[in-house]
Formats: C-alpha cells, sequence, structure tokens
C-alpha cells in the first residue's frame, strides 16, 4: 500500500509541475526548461537507481564499479527526488538503508519547500 502511495506521489509531483506549466498559472517568464529539468533529472535517478541495482546483483560474482550513495543523493537533491523516491519503491534498491531513507527524505522537503517558497515569491508578489 505505501508503495503505491509513494509512487503515485512521485508521480502526482510531476504532473502537477507540467499542468502548471501548461496552463500558464506559473508566471509565463517560467521557461519550460523547469519541469523538463525535473523530470529529465527524474529519469536520470530512476537509470542511476537501476544502474546500480545491476551492479549491485553482479557485486557477488565479481568486482564492479557501484554508484555512490552521495551520487545518488545529489541527484535527489538537485530536483531528481521522484525518480528516486519511484525507483526506490520500484526496484526495491535502497530501501531498507534507514539513513539514505532519512537523506532522501530530507531532499523531498527541502526541494518541495524551496519550490513552494519560489512560487509564493512569484505568485504573491
Amino acid at each position: 500500500m505505501i508503495k503505491k502511495t509513494l509512487i503515485t506521489f512521485s508521480l502526482l509531483y510531476l504532473a502537477i509541475i507540467w499542468l502548471a506549466y501548461l496552463s500558464q498559472y506559473l508566471p509565463i517568464y517560467i521557461p519550460i526548461y523547469i519541469p523538463g529539468y525535473i523530470s529529465s533529472l527524474s529519469l536520470i535517478t530512476f537509470i542511476m537507481y537501476a544502474w546500480d541495482k545491476r551492479q549491485a546483483k553482479q557485486s557477488t560474482h565479481k568486482k564492479v564499479n557501484r554508484t555512490s550513495e552521495r551520487t545518488l543523493q545529489l541527484l535527489s537533491l538537485f530536483g531528481g527526488w521522484p525518480g528516486a523516491l519511484i525507483a526506490q519503491q520500484w526496484l526495491r534498491h535502497k530501501s531498507q538503508k534507514r539513513r539514505f531513507i532519512g537523506v532522501l527524505w530530507l531532499c523531498i522537503i527541502l526541494n518541495i519547500s524551496g519550490a513552494g517558497g519560489v512560487l509564493y515569491f512569484l505568485i504573491g508578489s
């Protein structure tokens, strides 16, 4: 149940950003690269999680290069958290590490707070 809720939350966030842009709810000077950037970075983050999951499975047989947790967390911090949350739930990768999950949720809170603050500043003034 929670798995579906978190995936829906991520997809809903992306949908709201695109709908706000396409319905011109956002100020006209917000260019398309904002929703495109977040969507692209989310896709890249999802792919990085999938790659790391694949490498983790192969690491039992041979030495492989894994994606560092710092890289995954930075991708989330810079806006790719929807892809990270989807990958974490769907692929079940990094879903048991409490510290990693805490950092991911901190990134989510910072991103949503930052986006809300920017929108409040832009629309409110």
